[in-house]
């Protein structure tokens, strides 16, 4: 049986329809261009200057400089009396929340390899906030150091309430069959090998209210086509976190993850073709990367047993939007 009529109704409803949201759509402007600025103080826009840095990279000379002062950001003591470990301490994300964790009342354990400027101006920030910061340097991917890293805080504080494994190594390759095993077992050494010797040696010296931030990457989710090696260790981070939050949750600690998108550090201008630079982040939904100290608050809340008690075994994207 045929409804020739209500069928026809229904075609001629869908047809003015279109017809109206075609002559509607005509009249709306085209979609902007402009990033998005929705903090405290305008950020950095690209296009940055065209810029290449050697390995590890270098915060000082990064123009422009990164921001990690969230000078407009009120500490309101979520962190009083904890001590924290942080790797990859000296530049980037984790000079940001460094100055934060400061900020809130932790003093402050700085590991990094051979940035010594950029580890001095971290602890100068930390220090002006009115806390204690020591620096250590050393490479996280070999475990004696890991130990001694760990020695060291506890040594010079007295505990350790608070572990953020930050340190990474990153570096495109384009074609997939150019990725050598040097290169690949340098990316696992460093992002997950670290990440591990870390974690056991710190936790002989936590105790229950304890945290462990893992830093992800929206690669470990997404995956990103020219850092297979990258993304196979930050995906690997992701399921450590989860899978070490259950089997801590009975000591009392919790363990979470922060999976950034782009954000403007040393990482990727000592990785990237100076082009590429010019145009970081301009793909996400924001059109530009992220500045330092927009990721930090991430880590405070996750760090603080007020903020986060009920938190474990979580990944947080903080990508621009998607």
């Amino acid at each position: 049986m045929n409804d020739n009529s209500n069928t026809s109704n229904a075609t001629g409803n869908q047809r003015k329809v279109q017809k109206q949201a075609d002559a509607l759509n005509r009249k709306q402007p085209k979609a902007k261009t402009k990033a998005m600025q929705a903090g405290a103080r305008r950020y950095p826009e690209p296009p940055f200057p065209r810029q290449r840095h050697k390995k590890p990279g270098n915060e000082q000379a990064i123009d422009p400089p990164p921001l990690y002062d969230a000078p407009y950001w009120r500490g309101s003591e979520k962190l009083v009396g904890k001590v924290a470990l942080i790797t990859g301490g000296d530049s980037g994300i984790g000079r940001a929340f460094a100055v934060l964790f400061a900020r809130e009342g932790a003093d402050i354990a700085i590991v990094y390899l051979s940035e010594d400027q950029d580890a001095d101006a971290t602890r100068q920030a930390v220090e002006a906030e009115g806390r204690r910061c020591v620096t250590i340097r050393g490479d996280v991917s070999r475990r004696p150091f890991c130990r001694k890293a760990v020695e060291k805080t506890v040594s010079s504080f007295g505990r350790l309430d608070v572990l953020v494994n930050n340190a990474a190594f990153q570096m495109h390759s384009v074609d997939f069959a150019d990725l050598t095993e040097r290169h690949f077992d340098l990316t696992l050494k460093t992002n997950l090998y670290g990440y591990f010797h870390l974690a056991q040696e710190a936790l002989e010296h936590m105790k229950p209210g304890a945290a462990i931030i893992n830093t992800g990457s929206i690669t470990g989710i997404d995956g990103s086509r020219e850092l297979v090696d990258y993304s196979l260790t930050k995906g690997g981070i992701h399921a450590f976190t989860r899978a070490l939050s259950a089997n801590l949750i009975d000591r009392g600690i919790r363990v979470n993850a922060v999976a950034p998108g782009p954000v403007w550090t040393p990482l990727n201008p000592s990785e990237k073709d100076p082009e590429d630079v010019a145009r970081f982040g301009s793909k996400t939904a924001m059109r530009r990367p992220a500045q330092p100290e927009e990721l930090a608050p991430a880590y405070v809340f996750l760090a603080s047993p007020e903020c986060s008690s009920y938190i474990t075994g979580e990944i947080l994207p903080i990508i621009g939007g998607y």
